[in-house]
């Protein structure tokens, strides 16, 4: 794989870069910030329900921390790059490792999580069930592909058609971001029938049929490398790699953290996992234990050795990269970097079986899930079914459901599979405050006018 074309400053919409203050890269970043998607991952849970009366971590903290984390993997790496491969670099590629992989990894960190729906994990897979449990009624209406689109909802899928697709009224290219960060969240590169568990860049999806032309222009613009044309499966880009691994370091650690501050999980076993994975590295522990003793406040000790741990795990991933950098370049790494990491370490080992011991089936989140499958399912079922009538046969409640459809959301004149990702689209991109608060009007437990 050739470094100097693996990166692309051409972005959805438009074919040409256009004079700014900020780098290309730097502007993706703004894009995203000012990006209405974005902001709603504020009131999207992360695992704890939102809000509570102690702040835990949302989507959009998340990807903020997930973000800086990001950052500092792409300098470090882009100065390995630079450094190792300089004679192998043209000009303007020497500038883009030393200067803008950070940047691209930054906005993808950022960005990864925009197509998530409300709810966590849940909420995908009420999308998906929904299809699922109406097959009979539903799937002779799609392609086979197209029907697989909707029976497995992804939410990796689900952002690189919220950044690029064009909706009902507004402008070209969605956020119109470079090919070079969508690459950069493609971690399952390939279409929903060729998704494979066990292999890790085919575990899930990574576009729909309905952004699979704008897909493989990202590819194309960025030499990723084919794997199979039919169906579509492409290896995963090198910067993937990257995005994928803070975002491992944060939900792993994080997690806990927010667990400590809700009480699911007290201070001692949090500094004891903590601590045990810190000491793992065979570093010295002298300040670590220095300190300490200074913090008398619980939340602060554990925000200070989440900070410690949180290092390490950044150090262990860049290591590794470089070392797995050939294989990565081949498309031949089989595993995540820290996979690669948790294989050979016990203390981290241990913190992921804690986890989801104590939290991940913590009687709370376990509560939000349920709730959120169930308010997610009833969306989906008022307004499927009245936007795949024909006008003509719709009755005076399908109008009435359909008015609660936003214009953008409307494709009245395409097809079957178009008007149902619209509907999908809507679902999806709700707050969990919204979608709660839209389940109970129609429902009719809550009558009246709110704002």
């Amino acid at each position: 794989m050739d470094l100097n074309k693996i990166f692309t400053n051409q972005r959805t919409g438009q074919n040409a870069a256009t004079a700014a203050s900020r780098t290309d890269y730097q502007r993706d970043f703004d894009r995203i910030i000012f990006s209405a998607a974005f902001r709603r991952l504020q009131n999207k849970t992360q695992v704890f329900p939102l809000p509570g009366s102690v702040f835990v971590h949302n989507r959009l903290t998340h990807s903020l921390e997930v973000s800086s984390v990001g950052r500092s993997l792409g300098s470090v790496i882009g100065e390995f790059i630079y450094k190792d491969f300089k004679s192998d670099l043209d000009e303007n590629s020497q500038n883009f490792y030393q200067h803008n992989l950070q940047n691209v990894i930054a906005a993808a960190c950022l960005c990864h999580d925009v197509g998530n729906p409300a709810f966590g994990h849940s909420g995908e897979d009420a999308i998906a069930s929904y299809f699922e449990k109406n097959e009979k009624d539903l799937k002779h209406k799609f392609s086979e592909k197209e029907w697989a689109d909707l029976v497995s909802f992804e939410g990796n899928a689900n952002a690189i058609r919220v950044l690029t697709h064009q909706q009902t009224g507004k402008d070209e290219g969605g956020t119109q971001l470079t090919y070079s960060t969508l690459a950069s969240i493609a971690k399952y590169p390939c279409e929903a029938v060729a998704k494979k568990k066990g292999i890790i860049h085919r575990k899930k999806f990574g576009f729909f049929q309905n952004e699979k032309q704008t897909f493989l222009q990202i590819a194309q613009s960025v030499n990723m490398m084919a794997e199979s044309r039919e169906p579509t499966i492409f290896k995963r880009h090198p910067f993937v790699w990257l995005v994928e691994a803070a975002d491992d370091i944060c939900y792993n650690i994080i997690d806990m953290e927010d667990a400590h501050r809700l009480g699911i999980v007290s201070t001692g076993d949090c500094e004891n996992l903590f601590f045990d994975l810190i000491k793992s590295e065979n570093i010295s522990t002298n300040r670590v234990e220095a300190k300490l003793p200074v913090l008398t406040n619980a939340n602060e000790r554990i925000s200070y050795l989440r900070a410690k741990v949180i290092n390490t795990l950044i150090n262990k991933s860049i290591d590794i990269y470089r070392e797995r950098f050939s294989d990565i370049l081949t498309g031949n790494l089989d595993k995540g970097l820290l996979d690669i990491y948790k294989a050979d370490n016990p203390s981290l080992q241990e913190i992921e079986k804690f986890s989801i011991a104590k939290i991940y089936n913590h009687k709370n989140v376990i509560e939000i899930e349920n709730a959120g499958y169930n308010v997610m399912n009833e969306l989906l079922d008022h307004f499927i079914p009245p936007v795949l009538k024909e006008k003509s046969a719709r009755k005076s409640y399908d109008k009435m459901a359909l008015k609660l459809l936003p214009q953008q959301f409307l494709y009245e004149n395409e097809s079957d599979y178009q008007k149902v990702l619209g509907v999908v689209d809507f679902v999806s991109g709700m707050t969990d405050n919204y979608a709660t608060d839209l389940y109970r009007k129609i429902k009719g437990i809550d009558i009246g006018m709110t704002m």
